[in-house]
């Protein structure tokens, strides 16, 4: 009886496809409301492991950007299936990073504030991470690995091993945090970059500082891509990513109301 929801998804993956807000065909066929889910127990449990930051000031900052951007999603992608509320989170921790994951849920850990020079490039990471989220990157993540087991699955069907059909089974339920903590893909990284900029830049953060934020993290790395960078593009290829979409986010920029958030 195990088998079925494994052959259903199969089939659902090989019918249909959506497109991501900037209209790049995709395959997700994971039930959003089963994204949430993933989304809320992951963040639960990075709360327990991690502390949250006491740091008064760091979280004023934190929140007034991200409540800037979660401000315009409406406006600058329209049909974007998300509630108004979302929970930000400040954690003790050094490293810098952020993540935002389905369930509208955002991670800052309080060392991204080093390397972050001002609120333009914190905007410009926090834009990034939520963009991940809008354009579902995650779903189609998983739906990829559960599409790669589910094949493996079929295969087991006409093996004799009952061992290898329950591998194969323990596998496929380890793809919840598969398509949580698996790395997002290039094409990923780069469309969440751009769709990032627009965002900062409509909630009226400077889009240039994405570019200086970036030579930031490069610099950071001492030569070697940081833990939040290990799997992006390079830092040149990205900034040269983002300064070819300048003359389209400029505008939203210049004409939005400037943000203003305590430093």
């Amino acid at each position: 009886m195990q088998r079925f929801p494994v052959l259903t998804l199969l089939l659902l993956a090989l019918t249909g496809c959506d497109q991501t807000p900037t209209g790049r065909d995709q395959l997700a066929v994971i039930p959003d409301s089963m994204m949430a889910d993933f989304g809320r127990q992951t963040f639960a449990q990075i709360q327990q492991q991690v502390a949250a930051s006491e740091d008064a000031a760091a979280n004023r900052q934190v929140q007034c950007v991200a409540t800037h951007l979660i401000s315009r999603i409406g406006a600058r992608f329209l049909g974007s299936p998300l509630p108004e509320t979302w929970e930000i989170v400040v954690f003790a921790d050094d490293t810098p990073n952020a993540f935002a994951v389905a369930g509208c849920k955002i991670g800052v850990n309080q060392g991204l504030l080093t390397v972050a020079d001002n609120n333009d490039q914190l905007a410009a990471v926090i834009g990034h991470e939520i963009a991940h989220v809008l354009a579902r990157h995650g779903n189609e993540r998983l739906t990829q690995e559960l599409g790669i087991k589910a094949t493996l699955m079929l295969i087991g069907l006409f093996s004799e091993g009952d061992a290898d059909m329950e591998s194969v089974l323990q596998a496929l339920g380890l793809g919840a945090h598969l398509g949580i903590t698996l790395p997002f893909s290039r094409a990923h990284e780069e469309e969440a970059d751009l769709m990032g900029l627009e965002l900062m830049a409509s909630a009226g953060f400077d889009p240039r500082e994405s570019t200086e934020l970036w030579r930031n993290m490069a610099k950071a790395g001492g030569g070697q891509p940081l833990e939040f960078l290990s799997t992006h593009p390079n830092h040149e290829s990205r900034i040269e990513a983002l300064s070819a979409r300048m003359d389209k986010a400029m505008p939203l920029y210049q004409q939005a109301t400037p943000a203003a958030c305590e430093p």
